[in-house]
């Protein structure tokens, strides 16, 4: 009689342990909203199956709260980049009609092509917040082309050839004989080869090389850029991927300007 009581306790407990792995299973596989049922359990199962729950729910709401983050950041983002579009455009316009004008003084001629590259250059970091947020929220549209990577890659290498040479750096390509065809975006895209680019001529140490690669790996299309920084890193690589982040100078420190974030 006692052995059978003994044995019945087992196989019920063994019974909950196994619900109690199950819903463990469900939380960690991305559903924090699961609930084990701790009817009838055994006191010790249900308390650990209750703290599990609650840590799912804790799980659950950081998500929500990090997603309502990432949300009303976008949204302000893209509101403050539609509120400086407004008097960005009037900027440009009275710029172009100043260009126009008779303008006899060379101080003054001077003065107006700093204003026209610099709202041009606002307008295109204005552009690229825009981006950016449509981007984080997942509505930014996509037309998919047939492409080759390597003449897009040379074709922006070409563009940077006069500032590479400016700041001493020498470029060493590794293409494949035959192109390598992907199917992406070509503006998308040439918008991240370009702000790589920009950010090896920015960045990369005087007199150094960059090398740029291009090549088939596992049945994909791989672009590899590296260069020597000009400073010491001091954040972890993974974190300069992010928006909005670049390396600083100061120890431990990592100074948050505006960028896209590509690279």
């Amino acid at each position: 009689m006692f052995q059978s009581f003994v044995l019945y306790c087992l196989c019920r407990w063994t019974i909950q342990w196994k619900r109690v792995r199950e819903g463990t299973g469900r939380i960690v596989g991305g559903d924090p909203d699961f609930k084990i049922d701790t009817h009838k359990m055994y006191s010790d199962l249900a308390r650990h199956a209750g703290q599990l729950n609650d840590l799912g729910a804790a799980i659950g709401n950081a998500v929500d709260e990090r997603i309502q983050s990432e949300r009303f950041k976008a949204e302000l983002i893209t509101n403050v980049s539609h509120d400086l579009k407004t008097p960005l455009t009037s900027i440009i316009n009275y710029v172009d009609l100043l260009k126009k004008q008779d303008i006899d003084n060379p101080k003054a001629q001077e003065y107006i092509e700093v204003l026209d590259r610099k709202s041009q250059r606002l307008k295109k970091l204005t552009e690229d917040l825009v981006e950016a947020s449509k981007a984080s929220t997942g509505s930014l549209s996509v037309h998919l082309d047939r492409l080759g990577m390597v003449q897009l890659v040379q074709q922006a290498l070409g563009e940077f050839e006069e500032k590479f040479a400016q700041s001493r750096l020498t470029v060493v390509p590794a293409f494949p004989e035959e192109e390598c065809s992907i199917l992406a975006d070509g503006r998308h895209l040439w918008r991240v080869i370009d702000n790589l680019l920009s950010n090896c001529n920015k960045y990369a140490l005087e007199g150094t090389r960059i090398y740029v690669e291009v090549c088939r790996w596992e049945g994909k299309v791989v672009l590899s850029i590296k260069n020597i920084s000009r400073q010491p890193l001091n954040i972890p690589a993974e974190r300069l991927m992010e928006r909005f982040v670049r390396g600083g100078r100061r120890t431990g420190a990592a100074r948050e300007r505006i960028g896209g974030g590509r690279g």
